[in-house]
């Protein structure tokens, strides 16, 4: 290269080199930082507008239900108050106030305190039946600090739901949204009243919907929100960013008994059911299937050749119930309720109950390796009545089947009401063993194995060995006066 030509290449060099430092060095723009501060103060911007739009129609509810207490322990209380030395030292008033008891001495009151949602100009708000249940007194505390008696409407215990009325006019009302549209990372806002503080506003996510078998109440289908819910939030409302209702704050999961980032809310749309029954009926009717039913564990899945868990076993259908009127069979596993996929008990449980008995239901089925649709009639559940319910406990299998069996002796045939020849009966269970990891217990008699009924212990053993050789294992089991399915692999 020539002298000339290698000066201007390097300034050339020189030049490249200096644009490129002087773009690495160049600051990051400020308008990111500003957009990201904007971002956050338009957030809580609406934060404030929502809770000036709900707060007016959020409510304090205090109740207070008087004990029963009559006879001589009424009487007894009554002179042990009247002449109870701390009476003359702290004056009638300041004793009263931190001794509560009822004015005839017939015991100690009990004091409610919860939250509610006005859902109507007239005075009708919704909130948790256990802030109401059983209350004597209730009184309603508004906003603007107005106090009403109020009346109960209608009690729904199985969902906790209530509804009560004040009488009063033109009240502001929140509005009930579209819980199903409601999406996991949604912000949320839960308005209440906890531990007594008026008007509080706490703000969360959505962490996780239809939480169920929670043991809470009978009917689950829980929206789960790390929104601060407290004692006394309970009733209140749980708000999306349009400033709509889509839930209704009942419950915390803690171990200190505050709050520890788990809180659940009704469902709107449930709610909203619940209360217009309750304000048609002043009661809640729910629809009756007839089963009992369980979980698919893997392992079932494979005894039945299924490829996954979905459903909801059939372990037993009643006498007469629309269930059996319709054709459905225990060991049937009910993959859809009107056309909704069923993911497992509690779910269909929701389902079942959420239809008008004395209307139609389409079920539709897995039966013997093949899906097939059946219509049935839906029926009334009674108070307390197992609709559909959760059988039994599942744990993994083990390896070896671990069990010794007797026939059925003749009393227990009998107080079961099985026929003779029908079952036989475990006697005792390794508890290191297959039966006792599938869930079997002393006691249990087994009926079934893979669908082949068994009458004696020689056919007991003999389905065992034909199962060990497909590798899969299903018992139908008759455990007091419930019949529950088992599983397990053999291999």
């Amino acid at each position: 290269m020539k002298k000339g030509g290698c000066k201007a290449f390097t300034i050339l060099m020189a030049v490249i080199l200096a644009s490129f430092l002087m773009v690495s060095v160049s600051p990051v723009p400020a308008p990111a930082a500003v957009g990201g501060e904007t971002l956050v103060k338009e957030l809580g911007a609406t934060f404030v507008q929502i809770s000036k739009k709900v707060k007016p129609a959020v409510v304090n509810i205090s109740s207070v239900k008087k004990p029963k207490f009559t006879g001589q322990k009424g009487k007894d209380l009554k002179d042990f108050l009247k002449n109870h030395p701390l009476r003359e030292f702290f004056g009638d008033d300041m004793f009263k106030r931190f001794m509560p008891f009822s004015p005839h001495g017939r015991g100690m009151l009990r004091r409610g305190l919860g939250s509610g949602v006005i859902v109507s100009p007239d005075g009708v708000i919704l909130t948790n039946a256990h802030v109401v249940k059983g209350a004597d007194e209730i009184k309603v505390t508004l906003a603007d600090k107005r106090s009403f008696d109020a009346k109960v409407i209608g009690v729904d215990p199985e969902s906790d739901i209530a509804v009560i009325k004040i009488k009063a006019k033109d009240l502001p009302t929140a509005k009930l949204g579209n819980s199903d549209k409601l999406k996991v990372g949604e912000i949320v806002l839960a308005v209440g009243n906890p531990f007594g503080l008026n008007q509080t506003v706490t703000s969360g996510i959505v962490s996780a919907k239809g939480r169920t078998n929670m043991g809470i109440i009978d009917y689950e289908d829980f929206i789960q929100t790390d929104a601060a819910i407290n004692p006394g939030n309970s009733g209140g409302p749980l708000v999306n960013m349009n400033g709509e209702v889509v839930g209704i704050n009942t419950a915390i999961a803690t171990r200190s008994g505050g709050y520890q980032g788990i809180g659940f809310a009704i469902p709107s749309n449930s709610a909203k059911l619940i209360m217009t029954e309750l304000r048609k009926e002043g009661r809640v009717r729910r629809g009756l299937l007839g089963v009992k039913i369980q979980n698919v564990t893997q392992s079932l899945a494979k005894s039945f050749h299924r490829k996954n868990v979905n459903g909801a076993l059939v372990s037993e259908v009643i006498s007469g119930s629309p269930a059996q009127k319709a054709g459905v069979k225990s060991g049937d596993i009910i993959l859809k309720f009107n056309g909704k996929d069923v993911s497992g008990p509690s779910q269909l449980k929701n389902l079942v109950g959420n239809v008008k008995p004395g209307s139609k239901a389409t079920l539709t089925l897995f039966r013997n390796g093949k899906e097939m649709q059946l219509t049935t009639n839906i029926g009334e559940r009674k108070a307390k009545e197992l609709m559909a319910s959760r059988s039994g406990d599942h744990t993994e299998s083990s390896d070896a089947l671990g069990i010794s069996i007797e026939p059925v002796p003749k009393a227990v045939a009998e107080k079961l009401e099985l026929k003779e020849g029908q079952g036989v009966r475990v006697k005792g269970t390794d508890p290191t063993g297959l039966g006792a990891r599938m869930g079997l217990k002393s006691g249990d008699i087994v009926l079934e194995i893979d669908g082949k009924p068994i009458g004696d212990v020689s056919a007991f053993n003999e389905a065992v060995a034909t199962a060990k050789k497909k590798g899969v294992i299903r018992l139908k089991v008759q455990r007091e006066k419930n019949r529950i399915y088992l599983g397990s692999d053999l291999g």
